[in-house]
């Protein structure tokens, strides 16, 4: 076990957002209610963690929501920031959030999304602490009924990550994902020509292309909604395949035949 730092690093967190207003007030809360950083010991020039909001120019209460919550994230002592303007979809938004990001690491969580828990940075951090030479922190994440959160319908269990995984269907749970910022750096920030496989082909570029170091926290961190758009119909699923794709040709890595066939069939598993 290696010591990272003894000072605690800064941790910013990006939601990108668009008329989001029936379901980003959970977001927001589950961001604000994280312990990390909240001793009430900091001063407001030591936040630990900051949040970013990016909105699309929203054209319900998304906003108003936004900025209603400005000042609870000063008295958690949290760096609250958040723009309104149009974008070029979901991955530019997020790009943008990452440029604007100051954190040492980054992590995004969708607008319809919320953390399982009020320790989930805190278990990220402490992971940080643990070892300097991981630079990608991800977990578990369970899918929940859209009228009942505390139904869950489906866990995607990440497990351990080995190169050939890919290979096998495997990605991580993009949402529950921590990426220093360096990384960022060095591999650049989402393609925007992908759309529903923008966050996995940056997995592969991260994780098989750049070789860069993982680790994995057991636990589930995050709650996501079911109802995301490359699972609503077969046309969908198809289009998203042929993202899959595209994602490994753009990279200059071939999968095996069967590959992009198993990352599909492995969400089967996850109803079990």
């Amino acid at each position: 076990m290696t010591a990272a730092t003894t000072i605690t690093p800064l941790i910013s967190i990006v939601t990108v957002c668009y008329n989001s207003e029936k379901t980003i007030a959970d977001t927001i809360e589950s961001v604000l209610n994280q312990t990390y950083g909240n001793d009430g010991n900091s001063s407001s020039s030591n936040f630990r963690i900051e949040y970013l909001l990016i909105d699309g120019s929203s054209k319900d209460n998304t906003l108003n929501i936004i900025k209603s919550y400005a000042n609870l994230a000063a008295q958690k002592n949290i760096s609250y920031k958040y723009i309104s303007e149009p974008d070029n979809g979901l991955y530019d938004a997020m790009n943008k959030g990452i440029s604007l990001a100051t954190g040492e690491w980054i992590g995004i969580i969708n607008s319809d999304d919320f953390y399982a828990s009020n320790q989930v940075i805190s278990m990220v951090a402490n992971k940080i602490l643990q070892d300097a030479t991981i630079s990608l922190i991800y977990s578990d994440l369970v899918y929940i009924d859209n009228k009942n959160p505390d139904r869950v319908v489906r866990h995607w269990k990440s497990g351990g990550f080995k190169p050939s995984s890919f290979y096998y269907g495997w990605m991580p749970p993009h949402p529950t994902v921590f990426v220093k910022r360096n990384v960022y750096d060095q591999v650049g920030l989402f393609n925007t020509a992908l759309k529903s496989a923008a966050d996995y082909e940056m997995m592969l570029r991260i994780l098989l292309i750049n070789k860069i170091k993982p680790a994995y926290l057991p636990v589930i961190t995050i709650k996501m909604r079911t109802g995301g758009v490359s699972n609503r119909s077969f046309k969908n699923r198809l289009n998203a395949n042929r993202q899959d794709k595209l994602a490994w040709k753009i990279n200059k890595i071939k999968p095996y035949w069967f590959t992009l066939y198993l990352k599909p069939i492995r969400k089967i598993t996850q109803f079990l």
